[in-house]
C-alpha cells in the first residue's frame, strides 16, 4: 500500500482555526511529512531517554515539558531543546500560548520546523490534533454515481450514463428521502472499517437532470432533503434488462462490491421502460436496513420451504 503523504502545511491549512494554531517560525518547512496520524509530547527526550522518541508525529510541549526544561541549566537545556529539533521532526506546537523563547525560535528556524502556538490545553488540543489527523490520513477516493440516504441507509446508485440514476434520486425525494451527492460521490474510510460519502463542495445541495438542467435540491423540498455526509451501507448498480445475465430472484447470497478496501452490501437492479426506479431503490434499502437488524427474508423463506419438504405428506 502506498505511504500516504501528509505535509504540515495541509495539517494547517485545513486545521488551523479548529486547533487555533498560529505560526510564529519555521515557515520555509511546512513541506515537511507527517508520516503517523497522531501527537507525541517529547518529555523524555528532553530528559535525555531517545530510545523510543517518535520523531514522525507532530510534537507537542505543555506546561509539564515547559517547567521541566526551566529547571536545567542554561547550558543542558540549550542541548537538549538542539537536540530535539534536530530529530527532523515535522512540526512542533506549544500549548496554553506558552511564548517561546529565542532559543526555540532560532532552533526551529535553523532546522527549517515550523513552530506553532496554540491556546488550547494540552490534553485538548492532543485530542482534536488526533482526530485532526486520523481524518487526514484516512484513505480516500472517488466514484462515480448518485447517494442518497433512505431512512438512515446510505446508498449509492451507479449505472451507466441515462440509465436513469437522476429519476431514481427525484423519486426517492418525492418520498421524504435526502440527497447526499450528485455524479460524484466522495469517498473516504474512518476507524479504518466504516466508509463515509459526500458531495464535493463546489456542487453541494445541487443536481443534475437532463432536460431541465441544474436543480437546488435545499431550495426545491427543503433543507431536510440534504444531508452533507452520510455512511455508505449498499451500492444499487442499474442496468439495462438486457444486460443482466442472471436476474436475482430470492436473494439468498449477500452480494458484496469492494470499496476502499471495505466490502459494501451489492444489488443490481434490472432497468426497462414502467419500473419505478425509485420506488425499487427504496425497497432495496429497507431490505438492507431489515439485514443490518439481523433479519432475511429469503432466509425465512428458504427455513419454511425446508421445514415444508421434512414434513409427511
Amino acid at each position: 500500500m502506498r505511504e500516504i503523504q501528509i505535509t504540515v502545511e495541509q495539517f494547517y491549512d485545513q486545521h488551523a482555526s479548529d486547533l487555533g494554531l498560529k505560526l510564529i517560525a519555521g515557515a520555509s518547512g511546512l513541506s515537511r511529512i507527517i508520516r503517523e496520524p497522531t501527537v507525541n509530547r517529547p518529555g523524555l527526550a528532553l530528559a535525555g531517554f531517545k530510545r523510543y522518541f517518535a520523531p514522525k508525529r507532530v510534537q507537542v510541549i505543555g506546561n509539564v515539558e515547559t517547567a521541566y526544561l526551566r529547571s536545567l541549566a542554561a547550558p543542558v537545556r540549550e542541548q537538549r531543546v538542539k537536540d530535539l529539533f534536530r530529530h527532523r521532526i515535522p512540526c512542533l506546537a506549544l500549548c496554553r500560548d506558552l511564548k517561546p523563547d529565542k532559543l526555540f525560535v532560532q532552533s526551529a528556524e535553523t532546522n527549517d520546523v515550523p513552530l506553532f502556538l496554540t491556546s488550547l490545553i494540552t490534553m485538548k488540543f492532543i485530542s482534536r490534533a488526533t482526530i485532526a489527523l486520523e481524518n487526514l490520513f484516512a484513505p480516500s477516493g472517488q466514484v462515480h454515481g448518485c447517494m442518497v440516504d433512505v431512512q438512515g441507509i446510505g446508498v449509492i446508485i451507479q449505472g451507466e450514463s441515462g440509465i436513469g440514476k437522476s429519476e431514481a434520486v427525484l423519486g426517492l425525494l418525492e418520498r421524504g428521502h435526502s440527497l447526499v451527492a450528485d455524479d460524484v460521490v466522495q469517498l473516504r474510510v474512518e476507524e479504518g472499517n466504516e466508509l463515509f460519502g459526500n458531495s464535493k463542495e463546489l456542487g453541494q445541495n445541487l443536481m443534475e437532470v437532463r432536460g431541465i438542467g441544474l436543480i437546488d435540491v435545499a431550495a426545491m423540498y427543503g433543507v431536510a432533503a440534504i444531508r452533507r455526509d452520510k455512511r455508505v451501507d449498499l451500492v444499487v448498480t442499474l442496468k439495462r434488462w438486457e444486460d443482466v445475465e442472471e436476474v436475482d430472484r430470492l436473494g439468498l447470497e449477500q452480494r458484496h462490491v469492494p470499496l476502499l478496501g471495505i466490502d459494501v452490501p451489492h444489488m443490481e437492479i434490472p432497468v426497462r421502460p414502467g419500473r419505478d426506479l425509485g420506488n425499487l431503490v427504496e425497497v432495496a434499502a429497507f431490505q438492507t436496513k431489515l439485514r443490518l437488524s439481523g433479519y432475511n427474508a429469503a432466509q425465512e423463506f428458504s427455513i419454511r420451504l425446508s421445514r415444508k419438504m421434512a414434513t409427511p405428506l
